[in-house]
Parts: structure tokens; sequence; C-alpha cells
């Protein structure tokens, strides 16, 4: 494990990222960027496709890619917007929004249980200190 933060962030997401892919693919058959999908949609519905491209920063050929999987799965739904016919409007269907929920409670409790036993680690002191970090390099983002 390297001392650089970045890449000692980078390597715990990956890790929890392979963990839940494992616990959604044997529970719900889906992956974990398909969850991902849904949580970002259950956050921001109805949301175009473009908008939701930029949530997972991903394109919209991918965002595009994975649309038709979902739908195939009745997790998310399609519309025109009215005032736009070329712009694409997501939603998740109720079994979309169902599993998002229900998927996204599961994963907390999972990864709550994984540390039960580490009472060295304070969980909501963590919790505090990476919104803290993540609002300090989304304010660089947005600086010139």
């Amino acid at each position: 494990m390297s001392r650089r933060l970045s890449y000692s962030i980078n390597e715990l997401a990956a890790a929890m990222n392979a963990y839940a892919d494992r616990v959604l693919r044997a529970r719900w058959g889906i992956t974990i960027n398909q969850f991902t999908f849904l949580a970002v949609l259950e956050e921001g519905q109805p949301i175009d496709v473009t908008r939701l491209a930029e949530c997972l920063g991903v394109t919209k050929a991918a965002v595009s890619k994975r649309v038709p999987v979902l739908v195939g799965k009745g997790l998310v739904q399609t519309s025109a917007d009215p005032a736009n016919a070329r712009r694409v409007v997501l939603t998740l269907t109720d079994d979309g929004l169902k599993l998002a929920r229900e998927a996204g409670d599961v994963l907390e409790a999972e990864l709550e249980q994984m540390f039960v036993d580490r009472p060295d680690l304070d969980l909501e002191r963590l919790y505090a200190d990476v919104h803290a970090l993540l609002d300090i390099v989304l304010s660089k983002e947005t600086a010139p």
C-alpha cells in the first residue's frame, strides 16, 4: 500500500467497489456500475442522458450503452422530452427504485458490519472527513 493519499484513497475505493460488485451480482444480478447508475438516477430523477453522464463522470455514449440493459431488466424507463424530442429523459421504474434503495441500504449495512470489530475506527468522523475533503476538492474544480 502506498503512502500517497491519492493512491491509498483510490485503492480503498477500488477494493470497496469490488466488494460491492460481488454483493450486488450475487444478490441482484447487477454490477457496481449499474447500481451506481441507478443510485445517481434515484437522487436526481428524472434526468436526461447528458446530465446523468456528467454526474457519473462518463460519456453520453457510455450512459446510452447502459440504458438498454437496465430497461431490459425493468429497472429504468426512457421518454422523450416534450420540449426537445432529441433529449432522452430517464426515470427509475418502481422495481428500479426499490432495488436502488434496498441495495444501497444493504451495501451500507455490509460496510458498517465489515468494520464492527475495529473500535479504533471512528466511522462517523471518517464520514465527516471524507465529505470535508470532497468539498475542498470540488471547490478547486470551480476555482480559476
